[in-house]
């Protein structure tokens, strides 16, 4: 009997293996299986039993999950191990379970349950190219769907142990069709994605273009800016700028979602926005427990990453962040096992000036210390700012910027242009301009000499890092696609250099 376990995001093969023998009766279950996979022992017994099915409890059942190296955990073998029971005792003919793979929790009742990571078993199915036949699954209703959206892929959905074992009963005939048990279509929803609109914003007109340029280039942004500005809801709609997802983005962002039990086919195709609350430990950001389960960062996979009141979380959690900005990927090492999740993620932080958030305000009056001041904006660490491409300043708004204002340019109004930038990009480098390394920035960051004599200036009189200059200058080259121009010229980089000042201090 075939399943699969996860291991991060590989689904890797299991094969169930019963065997029963004469002596006193037992249930045996090895093969390294966790506490949820060991208590399977009595849903499958009462299952079996519930359904009317003979239970072979006069035998020594032994069931081995091979290889016995590899992690096993929750209830997913259940129908594995109760069908590999029931063709092991003659009840079922076992020619007619190759080529397929089972996993489903099993009710007490014989019930049929979803399961997490279907998604990550149907991509782990072998390919046309690998020259044997594709294995059909057969899997929850809930489940099911989720393994169906996988192009080329045979999903059988089934809602009850009864309507599976009819399918593969003894003898030539077969059983009549019964609603529990329904192949599956490939199938994805072509509706498009609905994210908040921008236009919700009055005002910010600085911020709207930083979350452009963003967007065009695949930057991250820290927004500054006393409280009730707009910065949470300017985060909020930024995934709408982006463009939309591809068949591939949409798979990987909809594995992980299922791994961590977040996937819903109503949200197929739309880019995350995760928002982890300021308490949340490195672990949450980053993953991990035993078996590895992917954090905020991988399930932000694709999308957005928003962390508001930045300095307020843990200085680990965000120490953490440091390499995923770099790398795109999360690797959780543990003594007995290793797990690598995605994490390319467009990273939105918001935090206040201060402990009172009205440091450099027109509205109120600081009361913070200087001192009060450099604590606070010293919890974030000088190579996690460096990371940042892009630091804006997000203003107080006055009331009559916000009554009877018209609403702004809307989301798909900016899209088009974000688009067409990023369009730019890959046709002339294969890539967003975020992702440039080494010899590509220079390459397709030229600049003439004014330009390169003010970025100098520039970076000299901040104290900038060559990942800083680095940074702005891939900021520059969105800023010129925006602009449909060829070259980085002086104007693109002196704006690209105003994204880049430091938090402002008394």
């Amino acid at each position: 009997m075939q399943s699969r376990a996860l291991l991060g995001m590989q689904a890797h093969p299991v094969c169930v293996e019963v065997h029963l023998a004469n002596g006193l009766p037992s249930f045996t279950l090895v093969g390294l299986a966790e506490t949820e996979v060991k208590e399977a022992r009595e849903r499958v017994r009462s299952a079996i039993q519930n359904t009317g099915l003979e239970f072979p409890g006069n035998k020594r059942i032994t069931v081995n999950l091979a290889p016995a190296d590899l992690p096993k955990d929750s209830g997913r073998f259940d129908l594995p191990i109760a069908l590999g029971i029931l063709a092991a005792s003659g009840q079922l003919d076992t020619r007619k379970l190759n080529g397929y793979e089972f996993a489903g929790e099993l009710s007490l009742g014989g019930e049929l349950r979803p399961i997490r990571g279907a998604l990550a078993m149907s991509l782990a199915l072998p390919g046309p190219d690998a020259g044997a036949a594709k294995p059909r699954l057969v899997l929850p209703e809930g489940s099911a769907e989720e393994a169906a959206l996988v192009p080329g892929t045979e999903v059988y959905r089934a809602t009850h142990l009864l309507d599976v074992v009819r399918q593969f009963l003894p003898g030539d005939t077969l059983p009549e069709t019964v609603a529990g048990w329904e192949r599956l279509q490939p199938s994805a929803a072509h509706k498009e994605a609905a994210y908040p609109d921008l236009s919700d914003v009055k005002g910010q007109a600085a911020a709207k273009r930083a979350l452009e340029i963003a967007a065009a280039g695949g930057h991250s942004v820290l927004m500054v800016g006393a409280p009730g500005s707009g910065k949470s809801m300017l985060a909020q709609r930024f995934a709408g700028l982006l463009p939309a997802m591809s068949t591939e983005e949409a798979l990987q962002s909809a594995a992980i979602a299922s791994l961590g039990g977040r996937f819903s086919l109503d949200r197929w195709a739309q880019r995350p926005t995760c928002s982890p609350h300021h308490t949340a430990s490195a672990v949450a950001l980053v993953g991990g427990g035993s078996p590895p389960k992917p954090g905020e960062i991988s399930l932000a996979h694709h999308g957005v990453l928003f962390l508001d009141e930045l300095p307020e979380f843990p200085r680990a959690a965000l120490e953490a962040l440091r390499e995923p900005l770099e790398s795109g990927t999360i690797t959780i090492s543990r003594a007995a096992q290793r797990a690598e999740f995605p994490a390319r993620f467009q990273l939105i932080a918001a935090m206040n000036p201060c402990p009172c958030g009205y440091l450099g305000s027109s509205l109120r009056a600081c009361r913070c210390s200087p001192d009060q001041v450099s604590r606070y904006q010293g919890k974030l660490s000088g190579p996690l700012l460096d990371r940042i491409d892009i630091h804006v300043e997000v203003g107080a708004l006055a009331a009559d910027e916000l009554i009877n204002t018209p609403p702004g340019e809307s989301t798909a109004a900016i899209r088009q242009r974000v688009v067409a930038a990023r369009e730019r990009a890959m046709t002339r480098q294969g890539s967003s301009n975020h992702a440039l390394q080494g010899k590509a920035i220079d390459t397709q960051c030229q600049l003439d000499e004014a330009a390169a004599k003010f970025l100098n200036t520039a970076a000299a009189r901040l104290g900038w890092s060559g990942r800083s200059i680095h940074r702005c200058l891939k900021v520059a080259r969105t800023v010129a696609d925006l602009a449909g121009a060829q070259s980085v010229q002086l104007t693109h980089v002196a704006e690209a250099v105003q994204y880049r000042r430091a938090l402002k201090a008394h």
